[in-house]
């Protein structure tokens, strides 16, 4: 038989509304001896209050929706864990939506959320979003609040996460000059669908600075994955015919893929082409030679998005922060200097 509030305060000799007020936070007037009477019986029986029934009494969900356009993406993932962790440390459940990258898709997903009275939304996209989004985003009696983890691409006044992903481009093109590098590759993103350009404006720039000359050959477009990491640098290497030394990639999937590419050529990581990847994923540690990468705190960024949409729900009229995150270039065994 399930326990309820009538049979805890019984079994704790207390009345009813002690134990509903201890059981949702409201409990301060009490003694500690009253609240451990309670929990104690709480604990024994594990009981566990009827959400339903409670959500229509405090008028709360207690749930985050958050929709991403690939959960299979370490990138994802890693940012999924980050909004978890912060959540279901303060009670609230986490709805994941994936949109497998269709933009239709994940905007059924928003009204989708909004009809389950969700009480806040994470949006995780490359997108230019809808106009009727963005107003939800920007008005404060809306309701609804929502985070962006979009790199600043939607306009908006407030709660932007920002990776400085120029600066951690730039300097890892400088390590490679510094390393007697002048031949470096660069490999972006398709760009239909991501436009990572702040990662390929570090690139150019720091070239530009260095005094070394552009050359179309040593950009390639590919998708940001290990199999598309494969196929720019097969064809980057066919495009530089022997005469790169370092590749640097968009994210660490592509410099995985691009490991491969280099064994089949019959090359050495690092004698022959040195490797840089973008992300700084737990993975990357493992390849061999491990991966020089330049990390950027995507645990972090999802942890704050979470701490950005509670904020908003709980004091909705504070201003929600923009945070800025620096990124890291993690040294590993992937680049050789050139004597």
């Amino acid at each position: 038989m399930k326990l309820t509030i009538k049979d805890i305060a019984s079994k704790a000799g207390v009345s009813i509304t002690t134990v509903s007020h201890i059981l949702n936070d409201k409990g301060s007037r009490f003694t500690d001896e009253t609240r451990e009477k309670v929990l104690k019986v709480v604990e024994e029986y594990n009981y566990k209050p009827d959400f339903v029934a409670r959500s229509m009494v405090t008028k709360r969900s207690k749930s985050i929706g958050m929709i991403v356009p690939d959960v299979t993406d370490f990138f994802f993932s890693k940012l999924i864990e980050g909004v978890e962790t912060y959540l279901n440390n303060l009670g609230y459940m986490l709805i994941l939506c994936n949109s497998k990258h269709d933009r239709e898709q994940e905007q059924k997903f928003f009204y989708e959320l909004i009809h389950r009275a969700v009480e806040g939304i994470i949006i995780a996209t490359p997108n230019i979003l809808s106009d009727e989004i963005m107003e939800t985003c920007t008005k404060k009696d809306k309701g609804v609040p929502i985070i962006l983890v979009d790199m600043a691409k939607n306009k908006r006044n407030e709660g932007k996460l920002i990776v400085e992903e120029r600066r951690g481009v730039y300097e890892a093109t400088s390590y490679l000059v510094k390393s007697n590098h002048r031949n470096i590759g660069f490999m972006k993103e398709v760009g239909e669908y991501y436009q990572l350009s702040e990662r390929l404006r570090g690139y150019l720039d720091c070239l530009e600075e260095n005094d070394i000359p552009y050359n179309s050959n040593y950009i390639v477009e590919s998708y940001l994955t290990i199999e598309g990491g494969y196929t720019g640098a097969k064809k980057i290497l066919e495009q530089t015919k022997g005469e790169m030394t370092a590749l640097i990639c968009s994210n660490d999937q592509m410099a995985m893929g691009a490991y491969q590419a280099v064994y089949e050529a019959g090359l050495r990581i690092p004698d022959d082409i040195s490797i840089i990847g973008f992300d700084g994923l737990d993975t990357s540690r493992y390849l061999a030679p491990s991966l020089t990468t330049v990390q950027q705190p995507v645990f972090d960024i999802g942890y704050s998005a979470a701490k950005f949409v509670v904020d908003a729900i709980e004091k909705p009229y504070i201003k929600i922060p923009t945070k800025i995150f620096p990124t890291k270039l993690i040294i590993r065994e992937s680049v050789k200097a050139i004597d």
